[in-house]
């Protein structure tokens, strides 16, 4: 192996980083949220998110499908 194949073995995933650093510090600085939001607890042991940039709308979580007649005969598992 030439001297030139080794320093660019060494050199080129210190390169990368050096780049992908730069861009995670370029999309933190423009994330453009002035209230990163708090977690608070509420009743019941859980934890709201108060404040911050997210709206209800922003995150979908899907229903949970029902359960059907085909899964209430089957085994539970231990």
């Amino acid at each position: 192996m030439s001297g030139s194949t080794a320093r660019l073995r060494t050199f080129a995933p210190l390169f990368v980083a050096t780049v992908l650093a730069l861009a995670a510090l370029f999309t933190v600085q423009h994330a453009a949220c002035a209230d990163p939001g708090r977690y608070v607890p509420v009743a019941g042991g859980g934890y709201a998110l108060v404040g911050g940039c997210v709206t209800p709308g922003d995150i979908v979580v899907p229903d949970r499908p029902t359960p059907s007649a085909d899964d209430a005969e089957a085994p539970t598992r231990s």
